[in-house]
């Protein structure tokens, strides 16, 4: 269905308005704004990584639209873990104001400190960690311990005049996590009998039946495949899955195998868990990249980036034959990590190019080599269960995993009216317990390609596929206005459509009798004749080539 927009009523003192800027309807941009009585506290603010069909797009970020003139009022950005789909639109939102206060777990803080690093920004930043509670104006916060994919994952209780919100950020409950941190169902039962008014929980596996895998299941499983692997192993994963990484440098370094961190944003990442002992490091298992070719092949793990297909990340380039490690035949290729919805063909294209190569590819499809960060519907009935929440908005997920996630609250008791499934650019308010819509912001996709930001359109985006897919053809002559005759051309030159363009001679006549007849009825403007020209050659190639490409004429006069 199409965004209805809906200009949001004032806001009245002591109401709560909730905002998601990103998060809801796909899995990345998360951020939701807080506002009460003119302050505003943001939860989060991340990235969400383009799809094949937007070519050259870096990164793409929430709309900060909303709140861009009312940066002064913003008394924080509450980060609830390092996962780049919640931190990775930070640099672009402090480049509009440097001072807005930071405040996550030390592990949290310290990846995005990093990223800030790179754009030269130093942040004032605040560490916080589970059972904390910290005053923001209006806004008192209390910081809760859950189990994610990434160690220090923090939800946030929320208490305001208008009433108690729980955030959840990503999280699930595994029983014996590697940290041995769970998520604190005490402190959550404690919210409950204290009266959550409104819960924003975690959906993306709010579809899948039961309980999340353990994470301790996957350890022995990549122990089996690193020791019967005759040759090299390359292990993908998230940059951030500082979990995952440890169970590969524990099983390397139980079968005499040395690790290389590759990758910019894994070798960075990891070096931070490492200093900050999230991240234990058997002794004398790391070597450098470069000293790894040395290596005997059966004594080496390459630990990776690309884990989604990324054309740019390494387990791509070594796809395609463009990174200095070539993959060859008995080499194993382990991708731990799970599809993010809409980069399925390019993973499976990368597995095809590794295969082709000769590589023995395992992946979630094939052997048990990864398990989610997310809660399944077992988990999440536990939640609503303690919780009892008055009120419901499901965020972080795709519609169809908002929707399930909405029926879960429903199959325990909340009623349908207090559950809200929107998309980005709701506008929610919360009073004495008592949830309503108050209005639907017109939000855009803001992309990041290269050194810009938001310049890039969605009809830029449609330029680019036409060109990928069906090729470009300009055409430049120069002609007499007065009487339409050309005087130089058409001269004829096409990319991605034809190698020859000796196919273009059947269009040249058709052009020169169009422009005579424009002429003839009065066409004077050069403008009018490119535009007889596009039609014409467009006309030409849709009849005899069932082609739509890009057409550019360039019509000067002489």
């Amino acid at each position: 269905m199409p965004t209805t927009i809906q200009t949001p009523r004032t806001l009245e003192k002591g109401t709560l308005r909730i905002i998601p800027l990103g998060g809801l309807g796909e899995i990345g941009r998360n951020m939701t704004v807080y506002e009460l009585d003119g302050k505003l506290l943001i939860v989060d603010a991340g990235v969400l990584f383009p799809e094949e069909h937007q070519p050259g797009v870096d990164l793409i970020l929430p709309d900060f639209s909303p709140i861009k003139d009312r940066l002064h009022d913003v008394l924080g950005v509450v980060l609830t873990h390092g996962h780049e789909d919640h931190i990775g639109a930070v640099p672009y939102l402090l480049r509009l104001r440097k001072d807005i206060p930071l405040i996550g777990s030390t592990l949290t803080l310290a990846l995005v400190e990093a990223k800030l690093k790179e754009h030269r920004i130093t942040p004032y930043s605040l560490a916080v960690k589970e059972g904390r509670i910290e005053k923001l104006g209006p806004f008192e916060l209390e910081f809760v311990a859950v189990n994610h994919s990434i160690p220090d994952a923090l939800a946030v209780a929320i208490r305001t005049s208008a009433g108690l919100v729980l955030h959840t950020g990503d999280f699930k409950m595994d029983q014996l996590p590697l940290d041995d941190r769970i998520t604190d169902l005490r402190a959550f039962a404690r919210l409950g009998e204290e009266g959550v008014d409104l819960f924003l929980p975690d959906s993306t596996n709010a579809d899948v039946p039961g309980f999340t895998a353990l994470e301790r299941d996957i350890g022995p499983v990549l122990d089996d495949i690193i020791a019967r692997a005759p040759r090299r192993v390359v292990v993908a994963s998230f940059s951030s899955h500082v979990h995952r990484v440890q169970q590969v440098l524990d099983a390397a370094h139980a079968n005499g195998r040395r690790v290389a961190f590759m990758g910019r944003s894994m070798i960075r990442n990891m070096t931070i868990a490492a200093d900050l002992g999230y991240l234990k490091v058997p002794e004398n298992v790391l070597i450098d990249s470069k000293k790894a070719k040395d290596l005997p092949d059966d004594r080496i793990v390459y630990m990776s980036t690309g884990s989604q297909g990324e054309p740019m990340a390494v387990l791509a380039r070594m796809a395609n034959l463009e990174h200095q490690i070539e993959i060859g035949e008995g080499d194993t290729v382990i991708l731990a990590s799970s599809l993010i919805p809409g980069n399925e063909n390019a993973v499976y294209r990368v597995i095809d190019g590794l295969t082709k190569l000769g590589a023995n590819v395992v992946h979630k499809g094939n052997a048990k080599v990864h398990v989610s960060g997310h809660a399944s519907a077992g988990e999440l009935l536990y939640c609503y269960n303690i919780l009892r929440p008055k009120n419901v908005l499901p965020v972080h997920g795709e519609h169809r995993h908002l929707y399930a996630n909405a029926a879960l609250a429903m199959r325990t008791g909340v009623p349908a009216k207090n559950i809200i499934t929107g998309q980005d650019g709701i506008v929610v308010d919360l009073k004495d317990g008592v949830m309503t819509v108050a209005g639907q912001l017109d939000l855009s996709y803001v992309y990041v390609d290269g050194s810009t930001v938001g310049e890039i359109t969605d009809a830029d985006l449609k330029d680019r596929r036409v060109l990928s897919e069906e090729g470009f053809i300009s055409v430049f002559l120069a002609i007499d206005p007065s009487t339409g005759r050309v005087v130089v051309g058409p001269e004829i030159q096409s990319r991605g459509f034809a190698e020859d363009d000796s196919v273009f001679d059947d269009v040249r006549p058709k052009i020169l009798a169009a422009l005579t007849e424009a002429a003839e009825n009065g066409t004077r403007d050069a403008h009018a004749f490119s535009q007889v020209v596009r039609r014409t050659v467009g006309r030409w190639v849709n009849s005899q080539h069932r082609r739509r490409p890009m057409i550019v004429p360039v019509v000067i006069s002489a």
